[in-house]
């Protein structure tokens, strides 16, 4: 395995393995639920949050500049249009060739089908071209984009970035589903294994 395809190997076995099943059935009503007032989510045009809503299309993105203190708490539409916009989209635009994506003028899915379809399309994307890197790609920063850094660092942080979103998309999967096994207020039952 050459260096990059070993550290492409880092995010493509969690991909495979955790992240990419744990989507498996993701359902309008589950990618839409927010599970508290004033959720930042992917909206109806006209219908934001924010006062600065992002997205060139029927659906836009609530956004805000500067971030929020406390961060608002975001739906899983929120999360995958951030991980397939801001973690993967523009840098696959600015190292490998794919189209440019901005968070202002990207077409944001309005059903949870259509998430995962863009999902899939950019890590693919992704994944090739890390696959491809040569050692001096990795160890120089690249000559396209903001990102001033030696590439094998963005894309270790891109995998950290899809990891720690994943889990926190995992864990919004796992309370819609407790809510729905719970009466409000109760505590499920715990048994020893």
């Amino acid at each position: 395995m050459t260096r990059s395809e070993r550290i492409a190997d880092q995010l493509d076995r969690h991909w495979h393995k955790n992240l990419r099943p744990r989507l498996h059935g993701l359902a309008d009503e589950e990618y839409f639920w927010e599970p508290v007032p004033g959720c930042w989510s992917i909206r109806p045009r006209g219908t934001s949050v924010t006062s600065m809503p992002a997205g060139s299309g029927a659906w836009t993105m609530d956004f805000a500049a500067p971030d929020p203190v406390p961060a608002p708490v975001t739906t899983i539409a929120w999360r995958l249009a951030h991980i397939i916009v801001s973690c993967l989209g523009y840098r696959v635009g600015w190292h490998f060739g794919g189209q440019d994506v901005d968070s202002q003028t990207f077409a944001y899915a309005a059903t949870a089908d259509e998430a995962l379809k863009q999902l899939d399309e950019m890590y693919g994307t992704w994944n090739a071209g890390v696959r491809e890197l040569s050692d001096a790609d990795l160890e120089n920063p690249p000559t396209v984009g903001p990102e001033r850094f030696p590439m094998e660092g963005i894309v270790l942080h891109v995998n950290r970035e899809l990891i720690h979103h994943g889990a926190e998309i995992s864990l919004l999967r796992d309370l819609y589903r407790w809510q729905r096994r719970c009466p409000s207020g109760a505590a499920p039952a715990l048994t020893a294994s």
